[in-house]
Formats: C-alpha cells, structure tokens, sequence
C-alpha cells in the first residue's frame, strides 16, 4: 500500500471515529397524547390503589418510558391492565392514552 493510500485511509478512519463519538446515543422521546376531555389521574404506581400524585390537563401529551402490568382500567381507549411510566414513580392507565395500539409500545419496566 502506498503511503498515499495509507494517509487515505487513516483519514477516513479518523473521520469515522469522529462521527462515532458525536453520533446521539438516545433516541428523542415519541410524546402520545392523553384521551382528549379528559383530566388523567397520575398515580405512584401501576395501579388504582396506589396514590395520585398529580392530575395531567386536558390535552396533555406523555412519554412513555416503559410499560407494566397493573389493576385493570376501563377507558376511553378500551380496556387494559397496561398500565405508563410517564416520569420516575409517575403511572397512568394506558386506556387514557392514544398510542394506536392495544399492547405494549414500550419495553416492560424493570
């Protein structure tokens, strides 16, 4: 190999390992929007007996961190035991939330 070729070639590299090191590591969150006319109660867990630590306003749009399984809701989007993490120790029913799918969008909680 010449040492044209080589220089070349160790140029790329280290144009590679630059993209490398600045390329994100974390995918941007995909917000879903809560069941519109609807006030959505925040819970501590996933469930209805745990306590609502904040209500969500109408129109409030949620990520969805992970998903687990929880006391059975009815709502607006039919009927589940699936149940948000939206924030650390915050769950909603995923019955009030519209993420076109009747099962998990989201990895299980750890």
């Amino acid at each position: 190999m010449t040492s044209r070729k080589r220089r070349s070639l160790l140029l790329a590299g280290a144009a590679g390992a630059f993209l490398m090191v600045t390329a994100p590591t974390a995918e941007a969150a995909t917000y879903y929007p809560v069941a519109p006319g609807h006030r959505v109660n925040v819970r501590s867990g996933p469930g209805t007996s745990y306590p609502i630590v904040r209500v969500l306003p109408e129109g409030a749009r949620v990520p969805i961190h992970c998903q687990t399984p929880g006391t059975t809701v009815s709502g607006p989007y039919g009927t589940s035991n699936i149940w948000d993490s939206i924030d650390n120790g915050e769950f909603i029913s995923d019955t009030y939330v519209k993420t076109g799918s009747d099962g998990y969008v989201a990895p299980r909680c750890g």
